[in-house]
């Protein structure tokens, strides 16, 4: 005797995808993006002794390092773009790369109270610490442009149209 199949009634599904982000409802907390990006920015400048100049200084130093351990000690070729140019492009797009990476990685643990207290969509915390770190990337860029316009004006960089290619 064979027994009776067995019908399943119920289906058990997940409510919503992995890439429902619900942007409209982040949207509408876009104020407090713009308070945590307010708090993040102006903590960074209390915090240290230097302020908003050490946005400048950081990158500065770190060019220098790699330019004495990378283009003199080690001998690297840079393809014909100066040194300075191409060690502060590589530092500055690192820098605003690891500073996201860690700053939201440790965002939901950094900002564990105030979720406890009060909803708001949690993805609000990681775009507030991207936000921010574009901000500062931003004042850091200003820093590569006149670097560039130095070397544009010495005669050192042609700019052309493959300028754009070559990094795509």
């Amino acid at each position: 005797m064979s027994e009776p199949q067995q019908k399943w009634t119920e289906t058990i599904e997940d409510s919503h995808s992995l890439f429902d982000l619900k942007l409209k409802e982040v949207w509408k907390y876009k104020d407090l993006i713009y308070m945590f990006v307010k708090r993040d920015f102006v903590s960074s400048f209390k915090q240290t002794i230097l302020g908003p100049v050490w946005f400048f200084i950081n990158p500065i130093f770190t060019t220098l390092v790699y330019l004495i351990i990378f283009g003199n000690i080690a001998g690297i070729s840079t393809d014909g773009i100066p040194k300075v140019l191409f060690y502060l492009a590589g530092v500055m797009l690192w820098n605003y790369f690891s500073t996201c990476l860690t700053g939201t990685s440790s965002t939901f643990a950094g900002n564990a109270g105030i979720f406890g207290k009060v909803y708001f969509p949690r993805l609000v915390t990681p775009i507030s610490v991207v936000i921010s770190n574009l901000m500062r990337f931003g004042v850091q860029f200003l820093l590569f442009l006149v670097f560039w316009i130095y070397f544009l004006f010495k005669g050192e960089i042609q700019p052309n149209i493959w300028m754009l290619a070559h990094h795509f």
